[in-house]
């Protein structure tokens, strides 16, 4: 892993992402100064370094790593006074965003690149009315950012290419896997596919195929644990065995498409929503949010360790 030559990045809105952001910086050895508009932010940082911390200490912290080497602003353009990389996790809203950027890029130099962690807004939206608006981009980490590697860089109009490759390079030194989006669309990448698989699971709920629970576990007792270490295409070249990809393509090509053609298109309504949410509260079976977040972070931290072995 090549060491960033960024030593301060400004986290911009310190919320559940942007707190987990603070918490991977300061992994990398970084100083960090964060904003966020809310009085119980500096709280929910601390709580997030020190939950956190002995987890990225077992993933490879470096050693001039400091859990303490971060402050808090309230005043953004403070903030990012000094920094040579900033992380946006504002909330998803367009007019919140709009009315932050601007005011932050006033003051930063042209090679300062201001990454927004936006899960599914257009980046050229997002850079309207930004002093040097190519280096306005998506950083898109998923949740917890400080656990898992990818980032989605978004390109698209308007964009630099020497933004795009120094937040590429940025996210690279510090031990993610950025990926790069050559051509911006609402939700990105990830978060379509996402998407595309819960719309299929909702439909296959609501017309009786299968309960929550068991359309839950058809993923994570599956699929989900070779996509753990491939994606959908090198699964498929497996599946083509010695013939790969071409293979699949010969053999299993036609009955794909026949699923595609019945695939589900649902609609959300009152009752729907309400089925979701019972079945959901009876997989989980009285286990709170925290609780499942944290064995969630467990297995990540494990599951993390075993690819870096491997």
């Amino acid at each position: 892993m090549t060491a960033s030559p960024v030593r301060r990045v400004a986290v911009i809105g310190a919320g559940t992402i942007g707190a987990s952001w603070t918490a991977a910086f300061l992994s990398r050895g970084m100083e960090v100064v964060a904003y966020d508009p809310s009085p119980g932010a500096p709280d929910l940082i601390r709580r997030m370094i020190e939950s956190a911390w002995p987890v990225l200490q077992r993933l490879g912290a470096t050693a001039d790593a400091d859990p303490a080497k971060w402050r808090f602003e309230t005043d953004p353009v403070k903030a990012v006074a000094g920094a040579q990389f900033v992380q946006e996790s504002a909330p998803e809203r367009y007019d919140v965003k709009q009315a932050l950027l601007p005011a932050i890029s006033a003051v930063l130099d042209e090679e300062v690149v201001i990454a927004s962690s936006s899960s599914g807004l257009l980046g050229s939206r997002l850079r309207e009315g930004c002093r040097f608006p190519g280096r306005v981009l998506i950083g898109h980490p998923f949740n917890p950012p400080h656990l898992i590697p990818l980032v989605e860089v978004v390109s698209g109009p308007g964009t630099d290419t020497t933004a795009v490759a120094a937040a590429m390079a940025f996210y690279r030194a510090i031990g993610k896997h950025p990926i790069e989006i050559k051509k911006e669309v609402p939700g990105h990448l990830a978060n379509r596919l996402q998407a595309a698989l819960w719309r299929e699971a909702v439909h296959l709920v609501a017309d009786g195929v299968a309960s929550v629970a068991d359309v839950d576990a058809a993923i994570s007792e599956g699929p989900g644990l070779r996509w753990a270490l491939m994606g959908p295409h090198a699964t498929f070249h497996l599946a083509g065995g010695e013939g790969g990809m071409a293979q699949f393509m010969h053999h299993l090509m036609p009955a794909v498409t026949s699923w595609w053609a019945d695939l589900g298109n649902p609609v959300m309504t009152e009752a729907l929503q309400g089925a979701l949410v019972a079945g959901v509260t009876e997989e989980v079976a009285g286990q709170s949010v925290p609780e499942l977040a944290a064995r969630r972070d467990a297995f990540l931290t494990a599951l993390l360790e075993l690819r870096r072995r491997s």
